[in-house]
């Protein structure tokens, strides 16, 4: 009797996968052709000037994607390592403000008073992720709570110093002009293009290495995945969480920074309601709400799609209140078409 041949079994990591396959299974495709789609958009409703060539337009949404673009990235880092920050947006005000007092108040050279304001900001992202990792509360109240503390002290503080809501005159400050070429000049002069957009590329390199490159890269993604599997190889997960909240709220600082030699002054609200748009940008970039899942790059594209939005909209002559819509629009779309692509690219495989 002739024996029966055993199927031969093909081991999955081993099997061919289609240049097709691939290129869903990656999580920034989504934010790329979202990006792609609304550049055709404001091309066509944009009438009254030319979108697609138009270097004014273009170092107008650039730099408006830089102020999401450039924060987001720790952010979206901290969502792929299943962590959320809401104090991201109100540490820019913060920062600028605690930089307003040391140069105004206390007569600092602006560089020292850079610096104490950075270890300032690495302070507070020790102690949202210190609290985060040790006493286990979602991360979600932790830096909610953060959030209110520093909106309080910002108002607070700066209306018994100033007497209003705001502190100017940093450019009276020593080494205000140097400063100012690194962090806000333009590199463009004719059409405005602020060196902002290399700030966020250049970070948006950064963050692309360290996640695809670097063994914290793959902490990263097993603290966001499975923490107890990660912990179970010798993935650090509590120091990796850490060290995710001091670069945000690092990030977050240096940014304030930025926008306060920008400005030449801060406002006490400056900042507030920004960490949604960089949670949206890190969503359209394809981060997971639940971790382990994300693309540095992806949000980058993501960041291009809010500043084409908040430019665009006004440009095509719509109400500037529809730049929310916009917003909302645009991050339920991200999610259900990431889900969509990431089923399609699995049952690919």
């Amino acid at each position: 009797m002739a024996e029966t041949a055993t199927p031969r079994i093909e081991d999955e990591r081993v099997v061919r996968v289609g240049v097709f396959t691939r290129i869903l299974q990656r999580p920034d495709i989504g934010a790329f052709l979202g990006a792609v789609a609304v550049f055709l958009l404001f091309s066509v409703t944009a009438s009254d000037v030319n979108w697609a060539t138009d270097g004014g337009i273009w170092s107008s949404w650039l730099n408006t994607a830089a102020y999401v673009g450039i924060v987001a990235v720790p952010v979206a880092l901290l969502m792929i390592g299943g962590e959320f920050d809401l104090s991201a947006g109100v540490m820019i005000g913060s920062s600028g403000l605690f930089l307003g007092i040391l140069t105004t108040r206390y007569d600092w050279n602006i560089w020292p008073a850079i610096v104490v304001v950075l270890l300032f900001g690495l302070t507070v992202g020790f102690l949202n992720g210190y609290t985060v990792v040790r006493t286990g509360l979602p991360s979600f109240i932790v830096t909610l709570g953060t959030f209110f503390v520093l909106r309080g002290l910002n108002a607070g503080v700066t209306i018994k110093l100033t007497g209003g809501v705001s502190i100017g005159d940093i450019d009276a400050a020593p080494g205000f002009e140097s400063a100012r070429k690194v962090f806000a000049s333009l590199i463009w002069n004719e059409y405005g293009l602020s060196v902002s957009v290399l700030w966020w590329f250049g970070i948006t390199a950064v963050g692309t290495w360290l996640l695809a490159r670097t063994r914290f890269g793959n902490w990263i993604f097993g603290s966001g995945g499975d923490r107890v599997a990660a912990r179970n190889v010798g993935v650090p997960v509590a120091r990796t969480k850490i060290a995710l909240f001091m670069m945000t709220s690092f990030v977050a600082s240096l940014w304030g920074v930025m926008t306060a030699i920008s400005l030449r002054g801060m406002q006490s609200n400056e900042g507030v309601g920004r960490e949604f748009e960089f949670i949206i940008a890190a969503v359209v970039g394809g981060c997971l709400l639940t971790g382990g899942y994300g693309s540095v790059i992806g949000t980058a594209f993501g960041a291009a799609i809010i500043g084409m939005a908040q430019i665009g909209i006004i440009s095509s002559n719509w109400d500037s209140n529809y730049v929310y819509l916009f917003e909302g629009v645009i991050l339920v779309l991200a999610v259900m078409l990431n889900s969509f692509i990431r089923s399609r690219a699995s049952k690919a495989r």
